[in-house]
C-alpha cells in the first residue's frame, strides 16, 4: 500500500519462512541505508516463533503489537453472542460457526487450537523432554482455571513423573504460547511472589470448557462451575489488556482473605473482586486495602460494575 511516496508491506505467517528474522534484518538494514520509505508489518500465528526471531536478530528494529483473542464486545457484534455464549465458547472467531454443535466445536478447539499450539509452537521451538507431561499440565491447569494449585499437588495428579522446576518451566512455555498461565500472589515483593503457588488462568474461556469436557448446561447452570467461567473470563480479559497496556496481573491471598485479581501499572494499583456465584471468603478487599491504601477497589458483578460493562471495556482499570 503506497502513500505519499512510501509503502506498507504486510507479510502473514512470517514464521513459516526459514531464517525469516535474519532475512528481515538484512532487508531492513538495506532499506535504512537506501532511505527507502517502507513500513513492514509481520504477522504470524505462532507467538513463540515470532518472539524467538525478534529477540535473536531484530533488536531495536521492531514494535510488538499484540493481537489477543476476540473480546465480548467483538463477539457480540460479529456473531450475536450473549454473555453465556461468550463465557462458554470464548473468543476464537474461527470456532464461532460451530457453536450449534458442541462436539464439533470441541474437536475444533482441540485439533485446530490446542494441539497445533503445543506441537508446533512449543515442541518444535523448545527443548521439552517430556511432551506428555506438558500436555497433561495444560489439560489439568486449564481445567483448574481460576483456582490455586501448588506444583507439589500437581505432581500428585499427573501421570508422568517430573519435578516442580520442570513444571514451572513448562507452565512458562504455555504462558508464552498464550494459552495458560499461572498468576502469582501479589506481595509487593517480587521474590515472594515468585515463590507462591500459581493461580491457574486460561487466556480464553474456551480452553477451560474444552479441558473440562462437560456440556454447556452443566458449566453454566452449576454455580461453582459458572463462577470459574466468570472469573476466567475476567482473568483472560485482564491478561489481554495487560499485554497491550503494559500492566502486571496477579492475585492476592493472606490466610483466609483473598482478592481475585491485583493489577499493577507502575505506581498504580487496583484490587479486583469478582462476584461470580462461587462461595469464597469475604473481606479480602478490605484487608488488602489496609495494607495498600493507595489501591483502587473494584467489585465486578456489583450494581456499580456489571460484568457485561467490564468485559466490554466500559470500566476504567486504574485511578
Amino acid at each position: 500500500m503506497a502513500h505519499r511516496g512510501g509503502a506498507v508491506l504486510v507479510v502473514d505467517e512470517i514464521q513459516k519462512v526459514p531464517n525469516w528474522s535474519s532475512i528481515v534484518k538484512l532487508l531492513w538494514d538495506e532499506d535504512t541505508r537506501n532511505k527507502t520509505a517502507l513500513k513492514v508489518v509481520l504477522t504470524g500465528s505462532s507467538s513463540l516463533l515470532l518472539q524467538k526471531g525478534l529477540a535473536e536478530s531484530l533488536l531495536g528494529r521492531f514494535e510488538v503489537l499484540f493481537s489477543p483473542h476476540w473480546n465480548f464486545a467483538e463477539c457480540r457484534e460479529a456473531f450475536g453472542y450473549s454473555l453465556d455464549d461468550f463465557l462458554f465458547f470464548g473468543g476464537y472467531p474461527g470456532a464461532a460457526a460451530l457453536v450449534r454443535d458442541e462436539n464439533r466445536w470441541a474437536r475444533y478447539i482441540g485439533q485446530s487450537i490446542v494441539e497445533p499450539t503445543i506441537s508446533q509452537d512449543i515442541l518444535m521451538m523448545e527443548e521439552v523432554r517430556k511432551p506428555a507431561l506438558l500436555r497433561s499440565l495444560f489439560a489439568l491447569g486449564a481445567s483448574y482455571s481460576a483456582q490455586e494449585l501448588s506444583f507439589t499437588k500437581l505432581l500428585g495428579q499427573l501421570q508422568d513423573a517430573g519435578n516442580t522446576v520442570t513444571l514451572a518451566h513448562y507452565l512458562d512455555l504455555l504462558d508464552k504460547a498464550n494459552i495458560l498461565t499461572g498468576l502469582q500472589n501479589y506481595s509487593g515483593s517480587q521474590i515472594r511472589s515468585r515463590k507462591s503457588s500459581p493461580r491457574f488462568m486460561v487466556y480464553d474461556t474456551s480452553l477451560l470448557t474444552y479441558a473440562d469436557g462437560t456440556n454447556r448446561r452443566h458449566l453454566l447452570d452449576n454455580s461453582t462451575a459458572r463462577g470459574r467461567l466468570v472469573e476466567s473470563a475476567v482473568g483472560a480479559y485482564l491478561l489481554a489488556r495487560g499485554k497491550e497496556e503494559g500492566f502486571e496481573v496477579c492475585w492476592w491471598r493472606e490466610r483466609d482473605k483473598e482478592v481475585d485479581f491485583v493489577i499493577k501499572k507502575r505506581n498504580r494499583l487496583t484490587a479486583i473482586d469478582v462476584k461470580s456465584g462461587r462461595i469464597k471468603h469475604s473481606g479480602g478487599s478490605l484487608t488488602f486495602k489496609k495494607s495498600y491504601p493507595e489501591a483502587l477497589s473494584l467489585t465486578i458483578g456489583s450494581a456499580d460494575c456489571k460484568l457485561e460493562a467490564f468485559l466490554t471495556g466500559d470500566v476504567p482499570l486504574f485511578l
